[in-house]
């Protein structure tokens, strides 16, 4: 696995962690947050199997 490939296995659940605690806080709404958790995702997932 490479620097990029495990950076992003860290960045993605701390991302997802974030929108979650946001979204506990008020200050994002559930669509919002299920967005920002599908978008990190499919990045996260599409830059992995690209390197």
């Amino acid at each position: 696995m490479t620097d990029a490939q495990t950076g992003l296995m860290v960045a993605t659940p701390v991302i997802i962690g974030f929108s979650i605690a946001l979204y506990r806080m008020g200050v994002l709404q559930r669509y919002s947050t299920a967005v920002a958790v599908m978008a990190s995702v499919v990045v996260a997932g599409v830059l992995f199997f690209q390197q």
